[in-house]
């Protein structure tokens, strides 16, 4: 029965039940009206109201979970969907609603795929050129300075030498930004190894200790699933030396039940009431390529926790 019958054949039975009681009940109206028939017509009306609103409250309840959803879905945050429950319109509005979030997911998660796949193409060629453009300009700017270096005189050969060691230093900040935007440590020796690299390679301010655990017995991940691995760690590390002040930050590697758990957790000042930026809901983004869970939050002494659970899918090597 479609909702505008049951709306109205619920009203219409609540209306012939009071035509029936003032039709064959004893109730007479008199005029002026007494007390007495007003303190009954105003009952029967407030009893009408209570079951018509009754009613009506038990056939939309199902449109009330609805609309909870609505003001809570996050599509970076799966959620259960609403039981598809009631009749007529309201169970095809509810279906309907569930599978809009089904679409609407899917397209995101393909968006952002294109999206993420550009920014590492992006990375990638910006490594390359620093790499072979700046990179090998700088080595010859390197080796032309401790030519005239050798051949110049005792004071200026002095000044020749620190321009070597300024040139030298922005030669490995230009290597070491190379490897941030394209972790090749990552196609070549895998994922352990360039977790262990990413976490002694960061600068860190003084005071802060960094604690790896790497697990041995790690099930084997497709290259899209190690790359977000590795991109959620280089965030999570990133905005702990920038934005946490701690003085401990521990991270492991290990295998979990349904495939590889991921955990970031220091002791600084955690997330507060601020709002997630670019960066939190780029982590949120990548989890979601690869069917991840990802859980951000206080950990259990304060701080902030970051933890990654990756499945294992059909087809990882």
């Amino acid at each position: 029965m479609s909702l505008f019958w049951r709306i109205f054949l619920l009203n219409a039975a609540v209306l012939v039940a009071a035509g029936a009681l003032l039709l064959l009940g004893p109730i007479t109206i008199s005029t002026p009206v007494l007390l007495t028939e007003a303190m009954i017509l105003t009952g029967g009306i407030a009893f009408m109201l209570a079951a018509n609103a009754a009613l009506l409250r038990l056939g939309l309840f199902p449109l009330q979970r609805v609309t909870r959803a609505m003001t809570t879905t996050d599509l970076l945050r799966p959620s259960p969907r609403p039981e598809v429950a009631g009749h007529g319109e309201i169970a095809a509005l509810i279906e309907t609603f569930n599978t809009m979030l089904d679409r609407l997911e899917a397209e995101r998660a393909t968006s952002s795929a294109r999206a993420l796949s550009a920014q590492e193409a992006e990375r990638r060629r910006v490594a390359q050129e620093l790499h072979d453009e700046v990179g090998q300009t700088l080595t010859a700017v390197l080796l032309e300075l401790k030519r005239v270096a050798d051949q110049a005189p005792e004071p200026l050969r002095e000044e020749l030498r620190q321009v070597q060691e300024i040139t030298r230093g922005s030669l490995d900040e230009i290597r070491r930004i190379a490897r941030r935007l394209r972790p090749g440590v990552l196609e070549e020796l895998g994922l352990v190894s360039a977790l262990t690299a990413l976490s002694t390679e960061t600068p860190t301010p003084d005071g802060l200790t960094v604690r790896r655990q790497m697990g041995k017995d790690l099930p084997e991940l497709d290259a899209e699933a190690e790359l977000v691995i590795y991109r959620i760690a280089q965030e999570a590390l990133t905005n702990t030396v920038r934005h946490a002040g701690a003085s401990r930050l521990e991270l492991s590697l290990r295998r979990s039940p349904c495939g590889v758990e991921l955990l970031i957790r220091d002791d600084g000042r955690g997330l507060g009431d601020a709002p997630e930026g670019a960066g939190l809901r780029g982590m949120r983004e990548r989890a979601l390529l690869v069917g991840a869970e990802l859980c951000l939050g206080p950990g259990p002494r304060g701080g902030t926790e970051v933890r990654l659970d990756v499945p294992v899918r059909n087809g990882s090597r």
